[in-house]
């Protein structure tokens, strides 16, 4: 009798299954079919579709993958990617999309740290915008426009190209796609000068659920406030922005300065704690923590580099740092001038008379990665640091780094509601956990996962509160459930609040006023309140 039931069982399992898989490939072919229907260029359209049974279909999705945890067989696919030439495209693709029932993804570099830009648990379709990189720059007005698929590399050799006294505020890794960068904020060096990318700019072009190009006037000023921060995703998909860029000296100056904890790390980071947000504007000093061999008798240690950007020469740095920092030891021979756009190549650890290399989308490797983040308003105790050191000492803890990121300066002075990000005064610095390896196998990761997770829980009294910020561009599933892009306000708000404080509450508002369907959607996107 039992062997009758489950035969019985299996045999409706078999039909059910052959059925949705028919149904599944019957709407990918009517997708494929609407697509051609509705593109201005048919013929065009067809040499960026890439099936699943297209030879070239894998090689697409997997150059732009960063994180190698979602570069495995068990990894939800895409039924179709589209590497749009032209918006066209991409009006097409949204409109068939919405037509036959599919989610749409967005990618520009594939840095998104949890693969929300290219990886969804229900059918979806993937616009891969690699075409998308034309980057006009106006040295003379100090304006660029450039398209949402070109990578922060090549954005600065392009402004290199034309100025060696004016770039742009964003982030040091140059692979990084530009779209998701400026959507979620975006920061980098020039962070405590000039704030975030998100606030130097100044115009986009936006395509809506409703295949409209929008620029700021015809968005709105609530819609333009939403994309310049709110994070990648959820309101659209942005072609291009219009960037103003900032003056910077023709000579920079920077150091790496490296401690052990039998050369006082200790006390130099707790230290460093009350100075960095402190600087002038024209200094950005970072912290990188990790464990290393010490050299004796295979014994580790923990080392501290102390990294610096200055907009100025090398004998008003010396001098700055040994009035305001004196403890760090700064010498002038820790100390190189160079210009703006080598700086990006000396913290990639490029050589620099490669400005070259910042137009290569692969030259970063590919790891798997987890990464936390969290911001800090009150000094932490020097006794905290010190059991920090024995998590790094742990056997996962090997392959932990620890990034602390200086406040202040132009953060302080800039609203909290001026855009989404609301990490503004108050905070004195943030706290990278990142954990990553390049040869470990999936299952095996895990354990970091863990181990990093139990760091950032570790860290819960020592860092702020009510809610626990959090930024938006290092996406954690941790924090939030994962319910297919169908989250409700009330499981957005776990997360919500996180990223982006009471700022939260008008994005929900902006997102139900333009996308009131919530077409455009992923596990942590904005919810509009008609999804309660």
């Amino acid at each position: 009798m039992k062997s009758l039931r489950y035969s019985t069982f299996a045999f409706l399992f078999a039909i059910l299954f052959s059925f949705s898989w028919e149904t599944s490939a019957l709407s990918h072919e009517r997708f494929l079919h609407c697509l051609s229907l509705h593109s201005n260029d048919p013929s065009s359209i067809s040499k960026v579709i890439y099936s699943q049974n297209n030879h070239s279909y894998s090689s697409i999705l997997e150059s732009s993958i960063q994180n190698l945890r979602f570069s495995t067989i068990d990894t939800p696919k895409p039924l179709v990617i589209i590497t749009p030439l032209h918006a066209s495209h991409i009006q097409a693709t949204i409109q068939c999309s919405r037509k036959h029932g599919l989610q749409i993804r967005s990618r520009s570099g594939g840095h998104d740290l949890e693969g929300l830009s290219y990886v969804s648990e229900v059918p979806f379709v993937l616009i891969d915008l690699v075409n998308l990189r034309s980057i006009d720059v106006n040295a003379e007005n100090s304006v660029a426009w450039v398209e949402a698929g070109a990578t922060l590399g090549e954005l600065y050799f392009r402004i290199a190209e034309k100025s060696k006294t004016l770039a742009f505020p964003a982030g040091n890794c140059h692979t990084i796609g530009v779209g998701g960068h400026f959507s979620g904020g975006g920061y980098g060096g020039l962070l405590r000068k000039y704030g975030l990318a998100a606030d130097n700019i100044i115009d986009a072009h936006l395509i809506d659920a409703n295949g409209r190009i929008l620029d700021r006037k015809s968005m709105g000023e609530d819609l333009f406030w939403a994309i310049r921060g709110g994070g990648g995703g959820s309101y659209g998909i942005v072609l291009d922005w219009k960037l103003k860029l900032v003056p910077v000296p023709a000579t920079v100056t920077v150091f790496s300065v490296t401690k052990t904890l039998e050369q006082n790390a200790t006390e130099l980071i707790h230290r460093w704690q009350y100075v960095a947000h402190k600087l002038p504007n024209d200094i950005f000093l970072a912290v990188t923590i990790r464990r290393v061999n010490s050299g004796q008798e295979g014994k580790d240690t923990i080392q501290a580099v102390f990294a610096a950007l200055f907009l100025g020469g090398v004998d008003n740095l010396v001098s700055l740092m040994e009035k305001r920092f004196p403890e760090l030891g700064v010498v002038k021979q820790d100390c190189i001038e160079m210009s703006c756009i080598e700086s990006f190549l000396y913290f990639g650890q490029f050589p620099l008379e490669r400005l070259e290399i910042l137009l290569d989308r692969t030259a970063v490797n590919k790891t798997l990665f987890k990464v936390k983040s969290d911001y800090v308003k009150e000094p932490i105790p020097k006794i905290v640091f010190e059991g920090m050191w024995q998590r790094f000492y742990e056997e996962e803890g090997k392959y932990g780094v620890i990034i602390l990121i200086p406040y202040g300066g132009k953060m302080d002075e800039i609203p909290e509601t001026e855009t989404p990000f609301a990490h503004r005064a108050g905070n004195m610095y943030k706290i990278i956990y990142n954990v990553g390896r390049a040869e470990e196998e999936n299952l095996e990761f895990q354990k970091y996962i863990n181990w990093i997770r139990r760091f950032y829980r570790h860290m819960t009294p020592y860092v702020s509160k009510s809610p626990r910020e959090t930024y938006v561009n290092y996406r954690d599933l941790d924090i939030g459930v994962n319910n297919k892009g169908n989250t409700s306000y009330a499981q957005a708000s776990i997360w919500g609040f996180k990223y982006f404080k009471n700022n939260f509450k008008k994005l929900v508002h902006v997102k139900t006023l333009v996308d009131p369907e919530n077409f455009f959607k992923h596990e942590q996107s904005i919810p509009p309140l008609l999804s309660w």
